[in-house]
């Protein structure tokens, strides 16, 4: 029985400030990428692509918070779209927030469509 995936139409708004979070850890001005991710549309790319311009490895559902995403699938509670962010300069993507849910999400299909936004 294949599990159907449900996401929100929009991310939640507390994935701005985690985001916010993690690029500070990269870029000096993490809010040049934040700002314009909030007012980016939707797109989809599929999970294995994803993966591949980010160039990270799948956590497994070992993670809590990697099983704690795996629950809701489960369930059928939909999970908000992810924020990438185009490193031009070093030919990769980042996912600046919905890493845990990114890997969830491979688990059932890693050809499973993601909605996200991408600047």
């Amino acid at each position: 029985m294949k599990i159907q995936i449900k996401w929100i139409k929009d991310p939640e708004e507390h994935d701005y400030p985690a985001a916010t979070s993690y690029l500070s850890l990269i870029y000096a001005d993490p809010e040049k990428y934040v700002k314009p991710l909030k007012a980016a549309p939707i797109t989809e790319f599929k999970a294995k692509d994803i993966f591949r311009a980010a160039m990270l490895t799948r956590l497994t559902k070992d993670n809590s918070h990697v099983a704690e995403n795996i629950v809701k699938i489960k369930k059928g509670v939909r999970l908000s779209p992810i924020l990438l962010v185009r490193d031009s300069p070093n030919g990769k993507v980042i996912i600046a927030d919905g890493y845990h849910r990114m890997c969830a999400v491979y688990t059932f299909n890693e050809d499973a469509v993601i909605p996200c936004k991408i600047v």
